[in-house]
């Protein structure tokens, strides 16, 4: 099986048991009626990028579904946690690209975000035998990658979230969810 499409999701979820903040989550993100089968990092040659809303809308209950997830959970009040999907495609349609997954704890959003979308960028680059300068800042590093010519698209998804005042269990996820058709 080689996907031939692929989206992007984030959720969260909080409830007293820590599987119902994930079941929630998982419902936030869309994906909660699917068989969920964990993948690494590689988004196929020719694998077209859809949004959101297309992509859930293909879904049927039950499929087994690849995908690339990043995850996180805590019971401790307001502690900040975050879970981020990168993705690095290449300009040439049969070469592949990367998907990566970062989660982390007291990160806001966009750094989040830009941390896994630098994962992803940073292995593509090696593929394609590009000089990495691991020194740079990403925006430095994402201009360099995109006047190489070389690069489609770079992109993120990261949800984040305080845990709950009272202690309940919160989950953030992201996900690459890969389909078939």
């Amino acid at each position: 099986m080689v996907p031939k499409k692929v989206f992007f999701t984030k959720g969260v979820g909080k409830h007293k048991h820590e599987l119902q903040a994930f079941e929630l989550a998982l419902r936030g993100a869309g994906i909660e009626k699917c068989n969920l089968v964990s993948v690494s990092s590689i988004i196929p040659p020719n694998c077209k990028i859809l949004s959101r809303e297309k992509g859930i809308g293909l879904l049927k209950p039950g499929q087994i579904t690849y995908c690339v997830m990043s995850r996180n959970s805590t019971n401790e009040p307001n502690r900040l946690i975050g879970a981020a999907i990168g993705a690095a495609t290449p300009r040439e349609k049969n070469s592949y690209g990367y998907v990566s997954e970062h989660h982390s704890f007291g990160e806001v959003n966009k750094k989040l975000g830009d941390h896994a979308e630098d994962l992803a960028a940073t292995m593509l680059a090696m593929t394609l035998g590009l000089d990495l300068d691991p020194d740079k800042a990403w925006d430095e590093r994402k201009q360099e990658y995109k006047m190489s010519g070389r690069f489609v698209r770079t992109q993120s998804v990261a949800q984040t979230a305080r845990g709950d005042k009272n202690g309940l269990w919160t989950t953030v996820l992201s996900a690459a969810v890969f389909l078939e058709e």
